[in-house]
């Protein structure tokens, strides 16, 4: 078993907060709420491929069940006038209502802009998983995606690594490319992290890319946003 830990999960706290935000002392409403953030992201995960969403957060009160999805493409999700988010809110709360959940509280969905696609490790795993999906060479995706994200000056370094049935290969094996730093154990450094899968006629490719957007320090401007 490997002993790596998600970089996220190693710097919340550090640097960045949760991705669900609530809190309760009853019990059986815990697992209500738990129950409903899991389904919610698992159907909004399979809803919004193609949307370039990065990150789905929850937030909840008393009234309020809040969910923001950050996305590159921002107009994709919400669509002409608004009619996208609120065919999304009725799914949503039919997704809530089949696992049983009796949720009276308020849905609201916001949808957040991602400025910088390029320093963004979920878009980037998304437009990895999409080159490959259209046939590809692999080599060629790998090497153009990390030079079109170093270029950003926002990242100081980027690696990406795919692993399946590579170029239809009978064998599966593993591939990576890597620009630039990324120190993992360094927790102020601010690394990204994401998963991706590309469906293909002859399997599935599993997709990792690590982002790193610097260092951050107290006082530091980014650190404040």
């Amino acid at each position: 078993m490997t002993h790596v830990v998600h970089p996220y999960a190693q710097r919340i706290g550090i640097l960045r907060g949760w991705k669900s935000r609530w809190f309760t002392r009853d019990r059986a409403k815990y697992q209500e709420f738990l129950r409903a953030d899991t389904a919610v992201r698992a159907f909004l995960e399979k809803r919004l491929r193609g949307m370039y969403a990065s990150t789905i957060e929850i937030e909840r009160s008393n009234t309020e069940l809040r969910v923001i999805i950050k996305s590159s493409r921002p107009g994709l999700v919400i669509g002409r006038s608004g009619e996208g988010t609120k065919k999304l809110k009725d799914e949503l709360k039919k997704v809530i209502r089949k696992e049983g959940i009796q949720d009276d509280t308020n849905l609201r969905i916001d949808v957040e802009e991602i400025r910088s696609p390029e320093s963004d490790a979920g878009v980037v795993a998304y437009m990895v998983a999409e080159s490959l999906e259209k046939r590809l060479p692999f080599r060629r995706v790998l090497k153009q995606t990390i030079e079109k994200v170093i270029a950003n000056r926002d990242v100081d370094g980027v690696r990406i690594t795919i692993s399946g049935r590579l170029g239809g290969a009978e064998m599966s094996r593993k591939e990576g490319l890597k620009r630039g730093q990324i120190p993992l154990q360094t927790l102020r450094s601010d690394i990204d992290f994401a998963r991706e899968k590309a469906y293909l006629p002859y399997g599935v490719i599993g997709i990792k890319v690590w982002i790193n957007r610097g260092e951050v320090f107290e006082g530091d401007d980014k650190n404040q946003k």
